[in-house]
């Protein structure tokens, strides 16, 4: 009896080696980039604008990066003419960085419209 109590002491149950390898497959993945996403885009227009966001340090504080967010939208809805726009979450952090209170002043964005006619926003790329 000693002997069989040694052996299931050494070897785990099969449920807890299931466990371990779908953790271990959950940290070898990557998480997905951005630009594999706008390579699976088909772009059908793309457009490169400066946003000057001055207009929001009349706001509350408390207010400033949400409103920068909301105008970034309404800016590229106006000019791209359409009404599905989805901000990147690189524009996101850009916005957000300097936390609630002090978002950048001016964004260099690139508008990215695809066949379905959504339009997606990314940060203008330094050539």
């Amino acid at each position: 009896m000693a002997n069989e109590e040694v052996k299931s002491e050494q070897e785990p149950p099969e449920e807890v080696k299931e466990v371990e390898t779908e953790e271990t497959a959950a940290e070898t993945k990557e998480p997905v980039q951005a630009e594999e996403i706008e390579e699976e885009i088909e772009i059908v227009e793309e457009k490169f604008y400066t946003v000057n966001l001055r207009d929001l340090w009349t706001a509350p504080k408390d207010k400033r990066a949400p409103k920068a967010v909301r105008t970034l939208r309404e800016f590229v809805k106006r000019h791209m003419k359409v009404d599905n726009v989805k901000v990147s979450n690189e524009i996101n952090q850009e916005i957000w960085a300097r936390s609630i209170q002090k978002p950048p002043r001016k964004l260099k964005i690139r508008a990215v419209k695809d066949k379905e006619g959504q339009v997606i926003v990314f940060p203008a790329k330094a050539a």
